[in-house]
């Protein structure tokens, strides 16, 4: 048996999860952390309290130049990059802000994703390449004011009228819905449910901005509003109806999530560490006491496990493909263990936890948006639990 002396412990990737990852891997993620350092973190406390993003349609074009938008897709000029490179650049820019990585998410994995996987070849020509640029922005209109859970139960409408399409109905909670040039929207036909390219500048369609938000300040959100929306006939996914459109594309959205919502938990964790070895009661820094050390030890416990969920995940995704079940895993996991982790390193700030200078309650009221949208504990879970027994316990 051969003897190693192994590096030295790092509090920072305690079971050295960088030496998993390859030398382009770690430069992927070290460019959008430099990015993000330069161009968002400066900024992004004083767009969360005014709930308001300054120029957001510049910021998305330049995640455009940086080649953030759709990144794992391929072809239409699209990066083309790995399930894993994605993953890494949404750690980073969850740990800037859960809106932001929103902001990138839903552009790329819901908006792009569904005209990439779904769409004809010319509303793939005509969209694709402008959004991964960002010179075009795009939502995805699914979620409803009545009709979150269950989106088998939407009321938009979408009615033939000789070769074209009359859309009607509501959408809810869109992120950057009045922002965007083009939604992809979910109605409800004859045929079943459909989804339909929608230019924003269509008349009949409408956006507003839903104000008074505690969460996810620093992102737009917005209500969609189809009045006599009329589209031509090809605006249509063709040779696709039923649920499957539209959960396909919510599950690339939560693999994004698997891997983002630990960066809230990471600037949580290392925002906590430092105060705790920094702040001083009782003529000794607190990291010193006892409880601030179980709380620090569970801490880094729960994150670095997520990240290796993550980067299991990850790879599997690159290789044979993940079940929606597997996705669903990973989502419940790591989003309710990074929440609490956010608890957690806000009694460690005390009274400071709950200051906007520093960015742990920020994170702590993201990630409660993050712990309902792309499917809620609730949904997960029983997913998870038909998985296991075989039995559908959802509506019971």
């Amino acid at each position: 048996m051969s003897e190693h002396t192994p590096p030295a412990f790092d509090r920072l990737d305690p079971l050295s999860i960088d030496d998993l990852l390859s030398t382009e891997e770690i430069a992927i993620r070290d460019t959008v952390r430099t990015m993000l350092a330069d161009r968002v973190q400066p900024h992004v406390t004083d767009w969360f309290e005014a709930g308001k993003v300054e120029e957001p349609r510049e910021l998305i074009r330049a995640f455009g130049e940086l080649g953030l938008l759709g990144m794992h897709l391929d072809g239409y000029g699209l990066p083309g990059m790995s399930s894993v490179d994605y993953g890494l650049a949404c750690v980073e820019l969850e740990a800037v802000d859960s809106g932001v990585r929103s902001m990138v998410s839903v552009q790329g994995s819901l908006a792009m994703y569904a005209i990439w996987r779904w769409g004809s070849p010319e509303q793939k020509d005509e969209w694709l390449p402008a959004m991964g640029r960002g010179e075009a922005v795009g939502c995805f209109g699914l979620t409803e004011p009545d009709h979150g859970s269950d989106p088998g139960g939407m009321r938009t409408r979408a009615k033939r009228d000789g070769d074209d399409w009359i859309l009607d109905g509501t959408k809810m909670w869109i992120t950057n819905g009045s922002i965007s040039d083009v939604a992809v929207v979910w109605a409800r036909t004859d045929e079943g449910i459909r989804g339909f390219v929608v230019p924003t500048a269509t008349p009949g369609f409408s956006a507003n901005t839903i104000e008074h938000k505690m969460s996810l300040r620093a992102s737009v959100t917005s209500e969609l509003v189809l009045d006599g929306v009329r589209l031509p006939a090809d605006a249509v996914f063709p040779d696709l109806t039923g649920l499957k459109g539209p959960l396909s594309c919510l599950n690339e959205a939560r693999y994004g999530i698997v891997w983002g919502s630990l960066g809230a938990a990471r600037s949580s964790y290392e925002t906590a560490l430092d105060y705790a070895r920094t702040r001083h009661q009782f003529g000794r820094p607190i990291g010193g006491f006892q409880l601030t050390q179980a709380k620090l030890a569970d801490m880094c416990l729960e994150l670095n496990k997520g990240m290796l969920l993550a980067l299991h995940l990850g790879r599997r995704k690159d290789t044979v493909g993940l079940t929606a079940e597997q996705v669903s895993f990973g989502k419940l996991n790591n989003v309710r263990e990074a929440l609490e982790i956010c608890r957690s390193a806000r009694t460690i700030l005390g009274a400071n936890g709950i200051s906007l200078e520093y960015p742990v309650i920020r994170h702590m009221n993201n990630l409660e948006s993050v712990l309902t949208y792309e499917g809620t504990v609730e949904m997960h879970t029983l997913v998870l639990g038909q998985a296991l027994t075989g039995e559908n316990a959802f509506g019971g």
